[in-house]
């Protein structure tokens, strides 16, 4: 691994190379990280040396394999600072984690007249699940909107959450609008009014500290493959004593203490709600991912990414046939962007950016109550990650002027 954060590209080996035509300029990383050499090393490491299923065998193989596995565990709740490891639950990803939340603590605790508040920059893993609950069981769903600026209303958010509400679900960093929430505020707020707080870590564990002790949320999910680990694994943390009190989401092997023909007695957390056999060497990868983090710093992260949006958002808001969405102030705004160009459909857009070898996302980024609220039907979204350059985005406001130029039929 490099030593400077401004020097890492060596070590993601999908970068160095051309698209197009043109050098790789990935700017999609809201969607999915790129993923350094020493993750991709420990996957086939595992599968060549360590390959077993855990927690079921004796032999050698299978005694290392469950020691990478639960390492990988107690890594993940290091990194955000969980209480125990206990509280650390494996999941397919951040989508799975939120609905784990919704198919078990929602369906003890949500009855008719209930109401669950969310935000309406929700992305649908933490809208849907609500959504059908609430419908469900003839609850009431709420959203906190924005503000003129793109952000959370807090004073709309204090105004929805009351003594009726049960649950509160809201992302922590946005994955449109590039803005964080108060979520600690927030959860401070719902306990007041004695609910739960549910937080979406999807686009804010990669890119920032997170102490889920200090936050005080009481679950909090998110993905491996957006934080560099492979897709397929992610993480739901959540309080024990919340955790011991609800039911299985799954069931079969792996998450019993015994089973008689006429009833069963399940395992402890976490093992309770990881049913069958795990992404394994996703978890261990995704401990790889974790230890890099580690090493780059999280701070150092935090800072790298606001240099390079320092650096583009001023030159985005200074074309005049650009509109981006969010706080116009960089401070404000992390390294997510979503823009539009006049009179140009995203996709367009996107496809004529790939063409410059810019690769970034379009569509309505699975935020579609968003979308509406912002008055459009889809944006083109850049989004860097630490690993990204300055020439990153001196690539990107190329590959848009020229865009321009092409559609306008060679005038800007």
């Amino acid at each position: 691994m490099a030593n400077n954060i401004n020097d890492l590209t060596a070590d993601f080996p999908v970068l160095d190379q051309q698209v197009n035509g043109e050098r790789l300029a990935y700017l999609d990383n809201a969607a999915t990280a790129q993923k350094p050499k020493q993750v991709v090393d420990t996957l086939v490491h595992f599968y060549e040396h360590d390959n077993a299923n855990v927690h079921r065998g004796v032999h050698t193989l299978a005694e290392r394999a469950t020691a990478e596995y639960e390492e990988a565990r107690k890594k993940v709740q290091h990194f955000i600072n969980a209480a125990d490891n206990k509280e650390i639950i494996f999941t397919k990803g951040c989508t799975d984690g939120l609905n784990l939340v919704a198919s078990t603590y929602g369906e003890q605790n949500i009855h008719e007249g209930d109401e669950i508040v969310i935000s309406i920059m929700e992305h649908h893993s933490n809208l849907i699940p609500w959504q059908q609950l609430a419908i469900k069981k003839h609850a009431v769903l709420k959203y906190i909107e924005l503000t003129p600026e793109g952000t959370l209303d807090m004073d709309d958010a204090k105004k929805k959450i009351t003594d009726k509400t049960k649950i509160v679900a809201v992302a922590h960093a946005s994955n449109v609008l590039g803005v964080v929430n108060p979520i600690k505020e927030l959860a401070k707020l719902a306990h007041e009014h004695g609910a739960v707080f549910v937080g979406d870590g999807a686009q804010s564990v990669p890119h920032m500290p997170v102490d889920v002790q200090d936050l005080d949320v009481d679950f909090y999910a998110f993905s491996g493959h957006k934080m560099m680990g492979p897709t397929g694994i992610g993480v739901l943390y959540g309080k024990a004593d919340l955790l011991r009190q609800m039911p299985p989401y799954q069931y079969g092997g792996e998450m019993i203490s015994s089973v008689h023909r006429d009833r069963t007695e399940f395992a402890d957390i976490p093992f309770k709600f990881e049913a069958g056999t795990q992404s394994i060497a996703g978890a261990i990868a995704l401990g790889t991912a974790v230890d890099y983090l580690e090493k780059v710093g999280m701070e150092n992260v935090v800072a790298k990414e606001q240099e390079l949006v320092d650096y583009v958002l001023p030159k985005l808001e200074a074309l005049p046939y650009v509109t981006v969405y969010g706080p116009q102030d960089p401070k404000k705004h992390t390294g997510v962007i979503a823009f539009n160009m006049d009179n140009l459909h995203p996709h367009d857009v996107a496809t004529a950016l790939d063409a410059e070898g810019v690769a970034v996302r379009a569509g309505h980024h699975c935020a579609q109550p968003l979308m509406e609220a912002l008055g459009v039907s889809a944006t083109s979204r850049a989004s860097f990650y630490f690993y990204n350059t300055k020439e990153d985005a001196d690539q990107l406001i190329k590959a848009i002027k020229a865009t321009k130029e092409f559609f306008n039929g060679g005038t800007i």
